[in-house]
């Protein structure tokens, strides 16, 4: 049942692979009983939305909408929601609505979704109408409120943004397999998702060492908190360093050999895909046969997702972001596929109103 008529949004949207982002007049839903309005403050930049634009993974469905790390401000609510008021600090990330009651959903894994998957914030379908989902690069949007994440008064709504996606994407595997003081972490790759992941790790009391072949980001490492780097192209240092860590996370996002961080891993060690989603260079399985561990992650679920906002808010753990005006996305998806951003790009949606 919907309470309220439906609500014109501004957005910027693509309308082909090769169209670029441009401006887009799109229509949100009239409330439902359990639906949240919010006036989006600020929404990050992911690099799963260029390759969703770009039709990339070849399952866009245009026109569409990109933005899965939202913030802003809740402008109205349904007639049967508790969890929300207006003027309220909230976020939304990757989803917006699952079944609610299969086993994973059941064990806040919503991400997970036994029934169909969890519904995308963008390039979704709504599980009630069949309506495409539409995601941040706009001035507002309407999700139900179990979905509606609540943002901690201390986190600056900007640097919340990329929380929801390269946050919760790094906060996840570290929690689930109980990284803490005395946790031995490599983080692989430093970029959106690598930043956060050795920001995350130093504030659970981990030591942290950065992985990379450029030894250009040593001083980066430092900075954001890690406790040494590791030149991925020094084998006599890789060598030395076999069977040293617990983890592996793993942030790079392009197609590559996962065997040289195998073995840095000791007897039950696990190395932790967050970044690439393709095909991977065969490797030999005897480097398994030492008890190392191989698997993947995605987001986390609601819960969990509440958890690290509430952590970040608590150790002050914040992404280094730089500022956009929306009308200058494509220049940033330019940059960051040419790595030139420092860490998240972040839009702030005040530019849509001119």
């Amino acid at each position: 049942m919907a309470t309220t008529n439906q609500y014109p949004a501004k957005a910027y949207g693509a309308t082909a692979p090769d169209s670029g982002l441009g401006p887009m007049d799109i229509t949100r839903r009239g409330l439902r009983d359990d639906d949240v309005l919010i006036d989006i403050t600020h929404c990050g930049i992911c690099h799963s939305d260029l390759h969703s634009a770009r039709n990339d993974w070849g399952r866009t469905t245009y026109p569409i909408v990109p933005g899965h790390e939202i913030v802003g401000t809740v402008a109205a609510v349904g007639e049967s929601v508790t969890r929300h008021k207006l003027g309220d600090r909230v976020a939304i990330g990757c989803m917006v609505d699952s079944c609610m009651e299969c086993a994973h959903c059941d064990a806040d894994l919503e991400q997970y979704c036994q029934n169909g998957g969890m519904t995308g914030t963008y390039n979704g379908t709504d599980r009630r109408d069949g309506s495409p989902t539409y995601g941040g690069y706009s001035d507002r949007i309407v999700a139900r409120e179990e979905f509606v994440l609540k943002v901690p008064d201390s986190l600056p709504m900007a640097e919340a943004a990329p929380l929801l996606c390269a946050g919760i994407t790094t906060y996840s595997p570290l929690r689930t397999w109980k990284i803490g003081p005395g946790s031995k972490v490599a983080v692989a790759g430093l970029g959106g998702l690598g930043h956060m992941g050795v920001k995350l790790a130093a504030a659970m009391g981990a030591e942290v060492t950065v992985l990379s072949r450029s030894e250009s980001k040593r001083g980066d490492a430092e900075k954001l908190g890690a406790h040494a780097f590791l030149n991925t192209s020094d084998r006599a240092a890789m060598k030395a360093k076999s069977g040293y860590f617990d983890m592996v996370l793993n942030t790079i996002p392009v197609r590559h050999d996962v065997t040289p961080y195998l073995h840095l891993l000791r007897i039950d060690g696990v190395q932790v895909l967050v970044g690439v989603i393709d095909m991977l260079p065969e490797m030999h399985s005897g480097l398994l046969l030492g008890r190392k561990v191989l698997t993947g992650s995605g987001i986390g679920g609601l819960a969990e997702t509440q958890e690290m906002l509430d952590f970040c808010a608590a150790h002050n753990v914040l992404p280094e972001i730089e500022t956009i005006a929306m009308q200058d996305v494509n220049d940033a998806y330019d940059r960051m596929e040419a790595s030139d951003v420092k860490y998240r790009f972040v839009i702030d949606m005040a530019s849509l109103g001119g």
